[in-house]
């Protein structure tokens, strides 16, 4: 055999395993250099040069803090202002006194009924804050469909305890009910023949619909790096879920007058990669609406999805046009929509911890589910994120949209976005140093400062003493409000408070505006921004302090 190679020349004929080597190098080579050129090309395109050198300056500052930040003197510093930082914190969540009892083990006996109740009601008086909702001053968070609809749940509550949808051969009531509920939410966004499931809350329709937007495109279009286009405008939650399934978003600046999507720069930022876009109706931050449509014809257009955040518009927007208000098209309607979300537990008044998610089809919707079907405990299959979950919470959904009816929903709608419509129109004439961040069309108003001597967030803060809960924004500068029916009742008093608040912060300005809230941790960190993610994780923490 080494004889007969012997015979074979060396030469152009005979590669030899250093030049094939050679060769897989530059191959290797010139691979990745071009799927990263792709990549840099696909960024560069969707972000722009002067966002792409803004985000590497920000890196790069980021980096040369946190070294800054690991000298012992400067994190001295550090370590002591998130020291306060955190006793503020837990000053303002954490009840202390010397009457306040901690139960952080279990009894050596069970409590009776009697005394648990009396505990709860000492707990609630310890707060301070016990009714404080019920003063119609707080931003969004309470949706209360009345008194009578209170007890109606609570008694689907007691019979429905133990039930669970994981077992709907066990309890038949509940898959009914659940299926019911879907089927309503899907009839009441013009689409009948579709299909969707209930979850835990926006935030979790919102992950299904991208985790399903993310299966869907890699079994139909062989996409293995999927990226989503979002408005900056989307509810932080497509970040989340960015995150939580290795997904490359894209956030898109909107129009800085109408709050709308940017959908020339939206569809320059969709590539081959891309599996959706988002638009919003309504957007939490200003409560403004994207062009539905636009986003449509650009799903269509490139066979991406088109998710469409509904979450906050809930029962609102669909009873708009009965209600006798202008809207833009936003449901099923819209060609190129592939999936809406829908908080029932918003103004739909249904317990806290219901949401739908809903899907053009049915074959959309079985890639949301996972099914395992080799596994040691037999068939598993569930709809989404959860295995068990509460049937009490469905039973309580499925009570709620009963109990309302159109006929309700639609008074409901009427009063709350006449008391937002009501509320812009005082703004706009009597406060002159406030603008109005676009033309939101329903229940949210957001507001910022075009006086030099106002800091809008100054006021939100003046507004809290004055007992309201606002939410802080960002991008530019604002405060908004989510009229709910409870604050419906109180425009005259917030706008008397938010003129006395203006002139307050005129008088005596302090220089900065905190409006420390969930939307807004941190800002009174002196430390800066790029502590602030550590200022969230103290709230976090401080949440399970006992």
């Amino acid at each position: 055999m080494d004889s007969v190679r012997a015979l074979i020349p060396l030469g152009k004929g005979r590669p030899t395993l250093a030049s094939t080597y050679d060769t897989l190098k530059t191959a290797v080579f010139v691979y990745l250099l071009l799927t990263q050129t792709l990549k840099a090309h696909r960024h560069l395109r969707a972000r722009g040069i002067r966002t792409t050198v803004k985000e590497l300056w920000q890196w790069a500052s980021r980096q040369v803090i946190l070294l800054v930040l690991r000298l012992p003197s400067k994190r001295k510093m550090v370590d002591s202002e998130l020291g306060n930082t955190r006793r503020e914190i837990e000053s303002q969540l954490v009840t202390t006194g010397p009457n306040v009892t901690r139960h952080v083990a279990l009894p050596a006996k069970g409590q009776s009924a009697e005394w648990i109740l009396q505990e709860m009601v000492k707990m609630d008086d310890e707060s301070g804050k016990t009714d404080r909702w019920k003063q119609g001053k707080i931003s969004g968070a309470v949706y209360h469909g009345g008194d009578e609809l209170s007890k109606v749940i609570v008694d689907a509550f007691a019979r429905y305890t133990v039930s669970n949808p994981l077992h709907p051969d066990v309890f038949p009531a509940i898959r009914k009910m659940e299926a019911e509920v879907v089927a309503m939410c899907l009839r009441l966004y013009n689409n009948p023949n579709g299909a969707g499931t209930t979850t835990a809350g926006g935030t979790e329709s919102i992950l299904m619909s991208i985790k399903t937007h993310r299966d869907w495109a890699r079994a139909t279009k062989g996409i293995t790096e999927p990226e989503i286009v979002v408005p900056a405008s989307a509810h932080v939650t497509f970040w989340k879920g960015a995150e939580y399934f290795k997904i490359k978003i894209h956030a898109i600046p909107v129009n800085p007058v109408t709050r709308k999507a940017d959908l020339k720069r939206m569809e320059r930022a969709i590539n081959g990669n891309t599996i959706m876009v988002v638009g919003s109706a309504i957007n939490f931050p200003d409560g403004n609406q994207d062009d539905i449509l636009g986003l449509g014809r650009l799903a269509k257009k490139y066979n991406v999805g088109l998710h469409v955040d509904c979450c906050l518009g809930s029962f609102i927007m669909p009873f708009l046009e009965k209600a006798g208000y202008p809207v833009e098209p936003f449901d099923f309607r819209v060609e190129g929509v592939t999936a809406i979300s829908c908080d029932t537990h918003k103004y739909g008044f249904a317990p806290k911890g219901n949401s739908v998610i809903m899907y053009r089809n049915a074959e959309m919707r079985e890639f949301q589910y996972y099914v395992q079907s080799t596994w040691a405990g037999g068939l598993y299959a569930s709809p989404s994120i959860a295995g068990s979950r509460p049937g009490s919470l469905i039973a309580g959904t499925w009570a709620a949209l009963h109990y309302m009816g159109t006929e309700g929903y639609l008074e409901s709608c009427k009063e709350i976005v006449g008391a937002a419509k009501e509320i812009i129109v005082k703004i706009k004439d009597e406060i002159p140093e406030l603008y109005i961040l676009g033309n939101p069309p329903a229940s949210v108003v957001a507001f910022g400062s075009k006086h030099p001597a106002v800091n809008v967030l100054e006021v939100g803060d003046i507004m809290a003493k004055r007992g309201w809960h606002l939410n802080a924004l960002s991008e530019p500068a604002a405060v908004h409000i989510a009229v709910t029916r409870l604050s419906a009742p109180n425009v005259d008093t917030f706008i008397a408070d938010l003129k006395d608040s203006i002139r307050d912060a005129k008088q005596n300005p302090s220089g900065k505006g905190t409006m420390v809230s969930l939307y807004g941790l941190g800002q009174s960190s002196a430390i800066g921004p790029t502590m602030v993610g550590r200022v969230a994780v103290a709230f976090l923490d401080t949440l399970y302090k006992a």
